[in-house]
């Protein structure tokens, strides 16, 4: 009786992990092509994306400003999709998404991606950057005192899907 009941918890414990580390998708592209998916609004911005650092090295000259911007994506959000963090060497930016309106795929990690929003350089309280920290499944404690951010507040994030 006891191996029964041990097996059917270690059978429980196997599809919990096989079920965590599946990708949560809870918004769906409005836009597809060959290679790449877009989540938000449908990418009309035209013109060459400038890469992240690009953007914050002249922060001033695009703050609160549309920007259409390339980077890869460092960390998401593993609940739910509902920000990430691009990187373009040692440049690093928050990605949100406007109104909250839409999530990426928690798969996106290490993907080339281009955005399109408003890029802003914010304060994030402790208590917002612990909460950031724990979503993206880093140790909120090691987080003191409020962090300079950059960020961008996206309608649109177009994502490979190779």
């Amino acid at each position: 009786m006891k191996t029964l009941a041990l097996t059917i918890v270690l059978a429980l414990l196997a599809t919990s992990a096989t079920e965590a580390k599946e990708p949560v998708r809870l918004s769906e592209p409005v836009q597809t092509g060959d290679g790449y998916e877009v989540f938000g609004a449908p990418i009309e911005a035209t013109g060459e994306p400038l890469r992240l650092a690009q953007i914050i090295a002249a922060s001033d000259q695009y703050a609160d400003k549309q920007v259409l911007a390339t980077a890869t994506v460092s960390k998401v959000c593993q609940k739910k999709g509902c920000f990430f963090v691009a990187q373009d060497g040692e440049s690093v930016a928050r990605i949100t998404f406007v109104d909250y309106s839409f999530f990426v795929p928690t798969d996106s990690g290490g993907k080339d991606v281009t955005i399109v929003g408003t890029f802003k350089r914010k304060q994030l309280s402790e208590a917002q950057a612990r909460h950031y920290a724990e979503d993206a499944g880093e140790d909120p404690a090691a987080i003191e005192g409020p962090l300079d951010e950059y960020a961008i507040v996206a309608t649109s994030v177009m994502i490979p899907t190779t």
